[in-house]
């Protein structure tokens, strides 16, 4: 069985966040550090190189493989800020219609920049992908 290749680390968030190029995006990165902090009560970890996660989530497959992840977090990809909010967005309908301009994945929402969302719902989203993952 293949190994997990993103696993928690001690690498720096702080440095990590500090070398985003982009001035706009490394702030919009230090936003979102902070709303997800104010969400989970947790310490920001790295996860491999390039993700910021908070809390600890144990996963088991059907297949019986198990395994720890991040219960929420982010990365500043190239093209989008990804958040992982790890359940999907079922149920959040209602949010997803006021937030702005976005993309989804199954469990990621991508954003371009944090001006193209509205920050509340944006914080309300965030809080309630935490509690939901409780």
């Amino acid at each position: 069985m293949a190994e997990l290749k993103t696993k928690l680390n001690d690498n720096s968030v702080e440095d990590f966040l500090n070398a985003v190029p982009d001035e706009r995006r490394r702030q919009d990165c230090f936003a979102i550090l902070e709303m997800m902090k104010k969400a989970t009560a947790a310490e920001p970890k790295m996860w491999g190189d390039s993700i910021v996660g908070f809390g600890l989530t144990r996963y088991k497959y059907a297949s019986g493989r198990e395994g720890d992840w991040l219960t929420i977090g982010f990365s500043p990809r190239k093209q989008n800020l990804t958040l992982y909010l790890m359940l999907g967005f079922g149920g959040f309908d209602d949010l997803l219609s006021r937030l702005g301009k976005f993309k989804t994945g199954k469990g990621c929402l991508y954003i371009k920049k944090l001006d193209d969302v509205d920050i509340s719902v944006l914080q309300t989203l965030i809080e309630k992908s935490v509690v939901r993952k409780s």
